[in-house]
C-alpha cells in the first residue's frame, strides 16, 4: 500500500529531472554542435559557393585561371577543418543527424570528379554548377538537423535564420549562373528556366524567413532589403527573367551582388551568434531550474519515504497477523473441517465459526470481522452441502437396494423358467437375459459403491483369480470378444472377492466399448513380488498423454463423487474399489495403439494354490449367463470347498455319459435334428443343476 505511492512519487521526480535535464542537454548540445560543425560548416558553405562561381567561369571561357586554384585551395583546407570538427563533435552528433553528415561526406568527396570535369571540358556550365548545387544541398540538410532546441521560441527563430541562410545560396546561384551568362553574352533556355527558379524560391525564402524574425533579428534584414545593392540586384534579376539575357553592365551586376552577398553574410553570422547566446542563457535557466525541481523533489521524496516507512512497519505489523489468522483458516481450519465432513461428524456452527483474534486499527479489525463473516458463511456452506451429499448418496443407496433385490428376483424367476424349458432357442433367449439381468446388477452395485456401501456379496474363503476373472467377463454385453490367457493359479481373498469381480467387469467393459467390435479383448495375469498383477489390454484409439496422466491420477487418489461428471462414472467405481482394498489401478499406452489397464492386487489379499489340471485343447472357453454365480463351462460343475464354484469335468453326468464315449461312427453318418436337439436338452439340464449348487454353497457363505 505505501509502496505504490512512494514509487509513484519517485517516478514523477525522476520524469520531472529528465524532462529538465533533457532540455538543458539539448541546448548545451546544440551550443556544441553550433561551435564545431555550425563554425566550420558555415566557412564551408562559403568556399563552395565562391569554387562555384569560379568554376562556372571556367566552364564559359574553357580556360583555367589561377583565382580558381587558389579557391580551391582555401575549399580544401575549409573542408578539413568541417571534418576534424564533426569528429570533435562526438556525442553531441545524435542519430537523427548522422545520415545527414554522411550524406554530406559523400558529397564532398566528389568535389575531385566535378572539378576534373570542368577541367577537361566534359561539363557544361549549368551541368557544372548543378553539380555543386548538390554538395550545397546536402550541406543546408545538416543545417536543418542543427536546430535541435527545446525551446519553442528559439527554434522558430533558429528555423527562420534558416530560411534566409537558404535565400542566401540562391543568390549565389544567381551570381553564379548570370556571372557565367555575362562572359558568353547569352543564357541557354535551361539556364533561363533555371533562374527563373532561383527567384522565385529567392523570394519564396526571403517572406518565410521575415515573418518568422523578432523585430531584433528582424530589423537588419530589412534595412539591407530596402537599400541601393539590393534594389539594383532586383532589378537585374527580374530583367533576366523577363528578357533571357544577361545584363547589359556586368560592372554594375557585379557590385550590386558583391556588396549585397556582404551584407547578408554579415547579418547571418551575427544573427547566428545571437541565437547561440540564447540558447546558452536558456540552459543556464533550465539548469537552475533542474537544480530548485531536484533538491526540492528529492527532498520531498526522502521525507515521504521516513513517514512512510513509520507507519509502514506498523502497519505490516498489522497485516502480518491478519494474514497469520487468515492463512490458519484457510490451511488448517477449514481443510479439517471439511474433511471432518467428509467422514460423516456431527458439526457445530457456532462452535467451528470462531472469530479471528487480531489486533491494530479500525481497518484491519474490521477486515477480520469480515473474514469472520465470510468463514461462518463457510462453515454453514460446507455443511449444507455435505447434508445434501449425505442425502444424494442415501437416495442412491435405497434406489440401488431396491433394484438389486427386484433383480434377484428375477434371477430367480429366470432360473425357473430355465428349468422348465427344454427348447434349445427358448433357452438361449432365457440365457441372454439371465445375461442382461447381471449386468443391471453390476450397475446397482455401482450406485452401492458410489454412495459409500458395500455390495453385500463376499465370501469366506478365497476365491481362484480365474473364477473372479470368468464372473467378470460375464458382466460384460460383449463378452464373446474377451480372450483369457493362461493365468498362474493363485486365489485372493473372499471378503474382496466381490469387489475385484466388479473392478475388473468395469474395466473388461470400458476396453469392449471403446474398441472396434472385430477385436479381441486381451485379459491375462501374473504373480509379482509385490501381489499379483491382471492386464486388461484393448485395441482401441487409446488416449493422449495428457488424459493417461488425469485419469490415472483420479484412480490413485479418487476425488468426491461429482454428480455432473456422470461421463466415466466407471472410473469413479474403480477409484472408489482400488482405494478400499489398497489396489494399484494405471493405464496406459498399449503397443498396438490401444490402452493397457494394470491392476495391482497386494501380496496381502493373495494366496497361492496349486494350479488346477489344465482342460482338454477342444473345449473352449464358455461363460455362463449371470455374473451372481462365478463363470464356468457350460459343462456340468461341482463347487470345491474353497470359494467359488470351480469347474469339475463330468462330475454330475449320467452313467451312461460318465462311461469312456464310443468311437466315433463313420463320417458319413450324422445325428439326426432330434438326437442333437435331445443331447442339447440334457446338457442344458446338467448345467442348471450344477448352478443350483453353486447358488446353495453362495448363500452358505
Amino acid at each position: 500500500m505505501l509502496l505504490l505511492p512512494l514509487l509513484s512519487l519517485s517516478a514523477l521526480w525522476g520524469f520531472v529531472l529528465n524532462l529538465t535535464v533533457g532540455d538543458g542537454q539539448n541546448l548545451l548540445r546544440a551550443n556544441t554542435l553550433y561551435q564545431t560543425i555550425g563554425v566550420t560548416s558555415t566557412d564551408l558553405g562559403l568556399q563552395l559557393q565562391a569554387e562555384r562561381t569560379r568554376s562556372v567561369a571556367a566552364a564559359t571561357t574553357r580556360r583555367l585561371t589561377e583565382d580558381l586554384g587558389e579557391q580551391r585551395a582555401r575549399t580544401d583546407t575549409s573542408v578539413t577543418r568541417f571534418q576534424k570538427a564533426a569528429v570533435e563533435a562526438g556525442d553531441a552528433v545524435t542519430e537523427e543527424m548522422r545520415p545527414a553528415l554522411d550524406a554530406l561526406n559523400a558529397e564532398l568527396a566528389r568535389i575531385t570528379s566535378i572539378r576534373g570535369d570542368i577541367d577537361t571540358g566534359n561539363s557544361s556550365r549549368l551541368t557544372g554548377m548543378n553539380e555543386y548545387n548538390r554538395v550545397l544541398d546536402a550541406l543546408f540538410r545538416l543545417y536543418d538537423h542543427l536546430v535541435t532546441v527545446p525551446d519553442l521560441a528559439l527554434f522558430q527563430q533558429a528555423s527562420s535564420l534558416q530560411s534566409m541562410g537558404n535565400a542566401r545560396e540562391l543568390i549565389a546561384r544567381e551570381q553564379a549562373l548570370v556571372g557565367g551568362a555575362v562572359i558568353s553574352g547569352d543564357l541557354s533556355p535551361a539556364e533561363v528556366t533555371a533562374m527563373t527558379e532561383y527567384v522565385a524560391a529567392r523570394k519564396f525564402m526571403h517572406a518565410r524567413g521575415l515573418a518568422g524574425l523578432d523585430v531584433s533579428l528582424r530589423q537588419p534584414y530589412e534595412e539591407v532589403f530596402g537599400g541601393e545593392a539590393f534594389l539594383s540586384f532586383s532589378a537585374v534579376e527580374l530583367s533576366v527573367v523577363k528578357t533571357g539575357r544577361p545584363p547589359a553592365n556586368a560592372d554594375e551586376w557585379d557590385s550590386a551582388v558583391t556588396k549585397l552577398a556582404d551584407q547578408l553574410d554579415k547579418i547571418g553570422a551575427s544573427s547566428t551568434g545571437v541565437i547561440a547566446e540564447r540558447a546558452t542563457d536558456g540552459a543556464t535557466a533550465i539548469i537552475v531550474r533542474i537544480a530548485l525541481a531536484g533538491g526540492v523533489g528529492l527532498i520531498a521524496v526522502i521525507a515521504s519515504i521516513l513517514i512512510s516507512v513509520r507507519f509502514g512497519r506498523r502497519l505490516a505489523a498489522e497485516l502480518a497477523g491478519l494474514r497469520t489468522a487468515a492463512l490458519d483458516l484457510a490451511e488448517v481450519r477449514l481443510p479439517r473441517l471439511v474433511q471432518r465432513l467428509r467422514d460423516g461428524d456431527e458439526i457445530d456452527v457456532q462452535k467451528e465459526a470462531k472469530p479471528l483474534k487480531v489486533s491494530g486499527s479500525a481497518e484491519i479489525t474490521d477486515v477480520a470481522s469480515a473474514f469472520g463473516s465470510v468463514q461462518r458463511t463457510a462453515v454453514e456452506a460446507a455443511v449444507g452441502q455435505a447434508t445434501v451429499r449425505q442425502g444424494v448418496s442415501q437416495v442412491f443407496l435405497n434406489l440401488a437396494r431396491r433394484k438389486q433385490g427386484l433383480l434377484h428376483r428375477q434371477l430367480s424367476l429366470l432360473d425357473a423358467m430355465q428349468r422348465r424349458t427344454h427348447d434349445p432357442d427358448r433357452l438361449d433367449e432365457l440365457f441372454r437375459l439371465d445375461h442382461l439381468t447381471t449386468r443391471m446388477r453390476r450397475h446397482a452395485e455401482g450406485l452401492i459403491i458410489l454412495s459409500g456401501a458395500a455390495p453385500g456379496r463376499a465370501w469366506r474363503k478365497p476365491v481362484p483369480v480365474l473364477d473372479i476373472v470368468r464372473a467378470a467377463i460375464a458382466e460384460v454385453e460383449d463378452y464373446a470378444r474377451i480372450n483369457v490367457e493362461t493365468m498362474p493359479a493363485a486365489a485372493l481373498d473372499g471378503g474382496a472377492a466381490a469387489d475385484l469381480t466388479h473392478l475388473v467387469a468395469e474395466l473388461v467393459e470400458n476396453a469392449s466399448i471403446y474398441s472396434s467390435p472385430e477385436t479381441a479383448v486381451q485379459v491375462r495375469g501374473d504373480l509379482v513380488s509385490n501381489g499379483y498383477v491382471l492386464e486388461v489390454e484393448d485395441r482401441g484409439l487409446g488416449l493422449s498423454p495428457q488424459e493417461y496422466a488425469e485419469i490415472n491420477a483420479r484412480l490413485a487418489d479418487p476425488p468426491e463423487f461429482d454428480l455432473a461428471d456422470s461421463d466415466r462414472l466407471g472410473l469413479f467405481v474403480v477409484a472408489r474399489l482400488a482405494q478400499r482394498h489398497g489396489l494399484q489401478v494405471t493405464l496406459r499406452a498399449s503397443p498396438f495403439s490401444g490402452t493397457t489397464a494394470i491392476v495391482l492386487i497386494p501380496k496381502r489379499l493373495v494366496t497361492e494354490r496349486e494350479a488346477l489340471p489344465p482342460a482338454p485343447e477342444e473345449e473352449p472357453l464358455e461363460l455362463p449367463s449371470r455374473s451372481s454365480r462365478r463363470p464356468k463351462p457350460l459343462a456340468v460343475v461341482g463347487l470345491p470347498n474353497d470359494g467359488l464354484p470351480r469347474r469339475v469335468r463330468q462330475a454330475n453326468l449320467p452313467a451312461q455319459l460318465s462311461k469312456p464315449p464310443d468311437p466315433p461312427p463313420p463320417p458319413t453318418t450324422e445325428r439326426s435334428p432330434d438326437e442333437v436337439r435331445d443331447l442339447f436338452s440334457a446338457f442344458q439340464r446338467g448345467t442348471q443343476r450344477a448352478r443350483e449348487e453353486a447358488d446353495n454353497e453362495g448363500d452358505d457363505s
